[in-house]
């Protein structure tokens, strides 16, 4: 790995793409610190400090703190994120998009523009929303968050954070054209990294004071080597279906013959349940925090709901591990078919060895693809439910796991591929295949 870096800056433009990408992510991580105007930052603060915990917390730290500071990136990318999933989802029942998803590049483009329409929708919506609840939030003394409210503050939040949404939408674009790795989730990874070092800051601090002892320190790094090594292991593990096509003889050359597999991810849908459970645990408590204590507690049944779903509670585990399995099964369904790739085999003359080619062999890969989607389920689970039990039960002073972590691990590996590809097309050893290249030669 230590020889395939030292082959990086010998490649001019690899070298000028990563360049490109941090001067490019350092323009979003100086756009995190601009405020939005009408806004008093010490009583946003405050009112942050007391709900770290619920939607806020989650679209904060995909924001990379910017909605903390409420800067003109305080949406993020999420509704651009939100824009494609939606789109992705409705492939399914909508027959017009279905068929653009086929037709290639010219289909993807079309796909394309239509999500940018969906995040400039989105962000209008949410940037009214956060503008209406930013009227009614005051700090710990009872100061007003906006200064001046009315509609005027409305309109500016608006259009402020919808443009804001739309440059990084742009910027994420040229990090896919011009940079390295994909755009928008190197976006969200520098948003997550940036919060690392506060973190760490706040972990010796806490050791210096004596509150955590060097004994737990030692059990919490090698806790997260731990679970990175599983996190790496599952997103590159795969269940390789054998795939055979027949030898055809065309004149006086014989083709075919050759055998190939059908790679099936243990993850095959990535960092999205996660994504959607906390979103929909996350929404009540989020509704809760804008009603009045008084108003709450009158209806006493409603309030003990709301506590037993809080992060931490084992009513909230439950149904957070029920809601990632479930929409590890859905996402896995819409996102793949497998009739469409037992036809598309069959097409070309391919079958699996011991399975008749068809429908057969769309259900054998429904039962292996529902096994090892059931075990990337239980392995998306554990890692999400490892933040709530470790700050909750060993008093861990940061989130360490869940959708972070997954998107963190998953976005420098496929980063780390796309330059090893760089490396071996010009005929360096890779950071992975450096043994296997100098056996060839």
């Amino acid at each position: 790995m230590v020889g395939g870096f030292q082959n990086i800056p010998k490649i001019p433009e690899l070298r000028k793409r990563i360049i490109i990408t941090f001067l490019l992510l350092a323009v979003y991580r100086v756009g995190v610190h601009v405020p939005t105007p009408g806004i008093d930052g010490t009583a946003l603060a405050a009112f942050f400090a007391q709900h770290k915990e619920g939607m806020l917390g989650l679209m904060d730290m995909f924001s990379g703190g910017a909605l903390q500071n409420l800067s003109v990136f305080a949406l993020g990318i999420m509704p651009y994120i939100s824009a494609s999933i939606i789109l992705q989802l409705l492939t399914v029942v909508v027959p017009y998009l279905e068929k653009l998803k086929k037709e290639g590049e010219a289909g993807r483009k079309k796909i394309t523009q239509y999500t940018r329409y969906g995040t400039v929708l989105l962000s209008v919506i949410q940037g009214f929303g956060i503008s209406v609840g930013l009227e009614k939030m005051t700090g710990p003394a009872g100061s007003p968050v906006v200064l001046t409210p009315g509609w005027g503050f409305r309109l500016m939040t608006i259009i402020t954070l919808t443009a804001g949404t739309a440059f990084l939408m742009w910027l994420g674009e040229q990090i896919t054209e011009r940079g390295i790795g994909n755009g928008i989730s190197m976006i969200i990874f520098a948003g997550i990294v940036a919060r690392l070092p506060a973190a760490t800051v706040n972990t010796i601090r806490l050791m210096q004071t004596g509150e955590m002892g060097p004994v737990t320190i030692l059990f919490i790094l090698a806790l997260m080597i731990v679970v990175v090594a599983c996190i790496i292991y599952m997103e590159r593990a795969q269940r390789r279906i054998p795939v055979q096509y027949p030898k055809r003889v065309v004149g006086r050359k014989m083709y075919g013959g050759q055998s190939t597999h059908l790679p099936l991810k243990i993850n095959t849908a990535g960092v999205i349940p996660p994504i959607f459970a906390s979103s929909i645990l996350m929404f009540p408590l989020t509704v809760v925090n804008f009603i009045p204590k008084n108003v709450l507690e009158s209806y006493p049944l409603i309030e003990a709901i709301i506590q037993q779903l809080n992060p931490g509670q084992m009513a909230y585990n439950v149904v957070y591990v029920a809601f990632i399995i479930f929409f590890c099964f859905f996402y896995t369904a819409v996102t793949f078919n497998p009739v469409d790739v037992a036809d598309n085999m069959k097409k070309q003359g391919g079958f699996v060895p011991g399975i008749r080619p068809g429908k057969k062999t769309a259900e054998y890969i429904d039962w292996v693809l529902t096994r090892i989607t059931f075990i990337g389920a239980l392995y998306i689970a554990a890692v999400c439910v490892l933040p709530t039990i470790l700050i909750h039960k060993f008093n861990m002073p940061f989130y360490f796991g869940g959708t972070a972590l997954l998107i963190v691990v998953g976005v420098a590996l496929d980063t780390v591929g796309q330059m090893e590809s760089h490396l071996l097309v010009r005929h360096y050893d890779g950071f992975l295949e450096k043994g296997r290249i100098r056996g060839r030669r």
